[in-house]
């Protein structure tokens, strides 16, 4: 949405990211329950398992299509599906809603009421430590021991209770409809991670950036799924639900926050809280997020990036990227291609200043040696024009380099001109300049009329040679790939034969005051050169030694 995001995708220190859908494939199954005491008969002449199968089938926020088909979140659709298989042909339209309580994320839970014969049946879902409130705290350790169980084996875990009430009840207020409830079990789903998400996370780690998870998951859940993933790695790295996070400080949470990987059972509200931290640190922060109350948060990190698929039009406006397929791989690739701009970026530069520095400096020298004006107007033009603006416009499809994804975040406030680009531009352009008037001394000691074209080719093909040697800021070109960048190669190619029409096409003379050179001249024209090209692959070698061999350290 926001062009500048690309680019400062590379400053990124920091990516905080939702687990569901991201990080996971975000397709639920059903993996298993525990019920407190399944085969006890309830007043309604139920027994726990068979309202518990109900429960999942009414408590449930999907909606039927005009095809039949069943669209909503994915852990819903999972849950009904198997409370459809554990139900059969039973006919559950008499069981309708006639109240609903929805989810949110401060309440954690979300309750429905169902009128059955003259009463009602009210059934609520949600976390375990929000529903266990609700009932009998006798069997609170028991329930949350089993909770825990299944969370160690990475399932999202989701409590139901129920209790009945008679005519008139049902209107009572939310306290105390959901009061009283007494337990039915703990409904245990699988998301599994995507494939690629692993992979992604070690190169997000190669390229200097902590992944975080950021999830509304049960704490043992979402470690589990971190290990797996590799974002909690060992005993420094370290989990914080949101409670814990709303009991600290801002100078508390500082003191902790660059290891914390993990934060569970967070609201979106939250998440402001994280990125505000981390800012406050100097990290650049990315933050992922699809609902509504993720705007502030979305807003607020230096690259908020909003989901395609499941995200809402507010975080959407919000953020400053969209991600089409709401896959963490597919941001590691955006910062690859963002370092890949800044880099090219930066080349763009190097070659453009240090191509007029030639220029400058072949005009200077060559009055303060005793020589004429080396060059005409018009062939400035032509150089600035053309033998400039061309290859360096296909500078902007040079390929990523060698070390794109294994060396630090560039920080935010780094000068175009650091690690050696203000220099390179100075002693290259010093350069270019030297061989431009030492081959306009050489012709005009040899008596030769038509130096002034001779001096004319030598600088055009020296910037040329010049872009061909700078497609790598620290790679040789041998091993950065000689045709890894072909519009740049049809642009150098087309530069040159157009320089020769210059020379050789009469009526091309007459407009640029050239005249035509033997091949023994534009043999000497091309000396510097491969000089200039020759000097610069040393300069890697000499600044990045192994590194330019494409030895990885």
């Amino acid at each position: 949405r926001k062009l500048p995001a690309v680019e400062t995708l590379g400053s990124v220190t920091y990516i905080c990211t939702d687990k569901t859908g991201t990080l996971t494939q975000n397709k639920m199954t059903f993996q298993q329950s525990w019920l407190l005491d399944k085969d006890r008969k309830t007043e309604e002449e139920f027994t726990v398992e068979q309202l518990f199968h109900l429960a999942l089938l009414l408590n449930q926020d999907t909606h039927q299509n005009e095809k039949g088909e069943r669209t909503g979140d994915a852990t819903e659709l999972a849950l009904v599906e198997y409370g459809k298989q554990q139900i059969g042909d039973r006919d559950i339209s008499i069981f309708s809603r006639v109240h609903e309580l929805p989810f949110d994320s401060e309440r954690k839970m979300m309750t429905t009421v169902h009128r059955y014969k003259e009463r009602y049946l009210v059934f609520v879902k949600g976390a375990t430590e929000s529903v266990v409130s609700l009932v009998d705290q006798k069997e609170k350790e028991t329930i949350l021991n089993e909770t825990e169980k299944l969370a160690e084996q990475g399932m999202r875990v989701l409590a139901y209770a129920y209790k009945v009430v008679n005519e008139g009840e049902q209107q009572q207020s939310n306290e105390e409809l959901e009061s009283n409830m007494t337990f039915l079990g703990i409904a245990g789903l699988i998301d599994p991670p995507r494939k690629e998400a692993m992979e992604a996370i070690n190169h997000c780690r190669q390229a200097g950036i902590v992944p975080v998870m950021i999830t509304g998951d049960y704490p043992k859940t979402a470690q589990k799924i971190a290990k797996d993933l590799g974002i909690l790695r060992d005993e420094t790295d370290q989990a914080m639900t949101g409670e814990e996070l709303s009991a600290l400080t801002p100078e508390q949470l500082q003191d902790r926050v660059e290891h914390i990987k993990v934060y569970a059972r967070v609201s979106p509200e939250q998440k402001l809280t994280i990125v505000t931290a981390l800012q406050a640190k100097g990290h650049y922060v990315a933050m992922t997020g699809d609902g509504v109350n993720d705007a502030p948060s979305l807003r607020k990190a230096n690259i908020g990036i909003a989901m395609g698929i499941t995200g809402t039009e507010v975080s959407k406006q919000a953020a400053h990227m969209i991600l089409l397929d709401d896959n963490f791989s597919t941001i590691i690739n955006a910062v690859e291609e963002g370092r890949r701009v800044f880099d090219n970026i930066r080349k763009f530069i190097r070659y453009i200043m240090t191509g007029n520095a030639g220029e400058i400096w072949t005009i200077l020298l060559a009055p303060l040696l005793g020589l004429p004006i080396p060059l005409l107007p018009i062939h400035i033009l032509w150089v600035n024009l053309v033998t400039d603006g061309l290859p360096a416009l296909a500078l902007a499809n040079e390929p990523a380099e060698q070390n794109n994804m294994n060396r630090p975040p560039r920080s935010p406030s780094e000068s175009i001109f650091a690690h050696g680009v203000g220099i390179h531009i100075l002693w290259v352009g010093l350069l270019i300049g030297l061989m431009c008037v030492g081959v306009q001394y050489y012709a005009i000691q040899n008596d030769k009329d038509h130096w002034q074209t001779m001096v004319f080719c030598t600088l055009s093909f020296t910037q040329l040679f010049h872009v061909f040697a700078i497609r790598s800021e620290s790679t040789l070109i041998i091993r950065h790939g000689l045709w890894s960048n072909l519009p740049l190669l049809f642009c150098i190619a087309i530069t040159i034969i157009a320089q020769l029409a210059l020379v050789y096409l009469p009526f091309m003379q007459d407009i640029f005051k050239t005249k035509a050179l033997t091949l023994l001249e534009i043999g000497i024209c091309f000396i510097p050169p491969v000089l200039v090209f020759l000097a610069v692959e040393a300069e890697k070698i000499i600044t990045y030694k192994g590194k330019a061999f494409g030895i990885k350290k």
